[in-house]
């Protein structure tokens, strides 16, 4: 029974990294931005969970669209309020990336001001209406709601398979998702086309903002939520993206989906045989995989010829 519920919570935590991955890769192959601000968004889709299922009641999976609308809120702020000025001045990549390092700095201000008054807010309810097994006060740091695995175990992963099919049916089939394509390849051509690009940067921050907030809820529910969970798990989200590859969404959604069951299984299975003293270096496995990738396939998984390789060891026919 340990071992399903171990399994299931691998699982969850994967889908979140992987989707967490996608919304890294898509804002920086659309806008050649590395966003930071991307762990506080996913915090604050832990924090929308909680807040919701507090106030209203029900299973925490039910709000999981508020957790990315949210996100996808903060992801149209940072755009208009910063993004874009920097954009339109030709700001090299790093100009870019630090911007949202001072950015996510003043959301996670904002962030730690909420959790202070939630805080406070849910004291002063007393709990009144909550069942407390599934909610538990410790004075800042709120443990977000969790059910049990079996129900998450299920949602996570369809989620997932959810969020491919649609993403590539918008990049495929629909004329704004084509066009989005048209300017992450080849911005000069594309805006020749008449392609409005700042709309394309505009649209991949709604998206990538909303991915981050609900990677976060996803997250949320098989996790403890704290005000610098995000801070905590960038690393892995980054690594991710860089795996699956900085150029696909698809691959970074692959790419994630393997560091988070990597991460995950693997500091169960060292801290079974070496200890429990070496969960504190658990962010070196996810750091670790994305080393060994680089030096195999600088790419990510993404470059990788599927059809060649599945040929060469005779899963698919010549």
């Amino acid at each position: 029974m340990y071992t399903i519920d171990l399994a299931i919570k691998a699982i969850v935590y994967a889908s979140g990294i992987g989707i967490g991955a996608a919304a890294i890769t898509l804002i920086y192959s659309a806008t050649r931005t590395f966003n930071f601000a991307h762990a506080s968004m996913v915090t604050w889709g832990f924090y929308m969970v909680f807040t919701f299922t507090t106030l209203f009641g029900g299973l925490p999976e039910y709000y999981l669209i508020f957790a990315g609308l949210f996100s996808s809120l903060l992801g149209v702020l940072i755009y208009y309020g910063v993004n874009i000025w920097l954009l339109k001045r030709g700001a090299s990549e790093v100009t870019l990336m630090m911007s949202t390092l001072g950015v996510d700095l003043i959301i996670f201000g904002f962030l730690n001001v909420y959790i202070d008054f939630l805080a406070g807010y849910v004291r002063g309810l007393g709990l009144a209406g909550v069942n407390p097994k599934y909610f538990i006060l410790e004075t800042k740091d709120l443990i977000v709601p969790y059910l049990g695995t079996r129900l998450s175990g299920l949602v996570a992963p369809v989620i997932l398979v959810l969020g491919v099919v649609l993403l590539h049916l918008f990049l495929t089939r629909t004329k704004i998702g084509i066009a989005m394509r048209a300017s992450i390849e080849n911005p000069p051509l594309a805006t020749i086309s008449g392609i409005n690009i700042y709309t394309v940067y505009l649209l991949a921050w709604i998206i990538g903002g909303f991915l981050a907030g609900l990677s976060g809820g996803i997250l949320s529910l098989i996790s403890t939520g704290y005000n610098t969970v995000g801070m905590t798990l960038i690393v892995t989200f980054f690594a991710g993206s860089i795996v699956g590859g900085l150029y696909s969404v698809f691959g970074s959604l692959l790419g994630g989906l393997l560091i988070g069951l990597g991460e995950y299984i693997g500091i169960y299975l060292l801290s079974m045989y070496v200890g429990g003293w070496v969960t504190v270096y658990r962010p070196v496995i996810p750091l670790a995989i994305m080393v060994a990738t680089l030096l195999i396939q600088p790419m990510g998984l993404a470059a990788i010829d599927w059809s060649k390789l599945l040929k060469r060891v005779g899963l698919i026919k010549r």
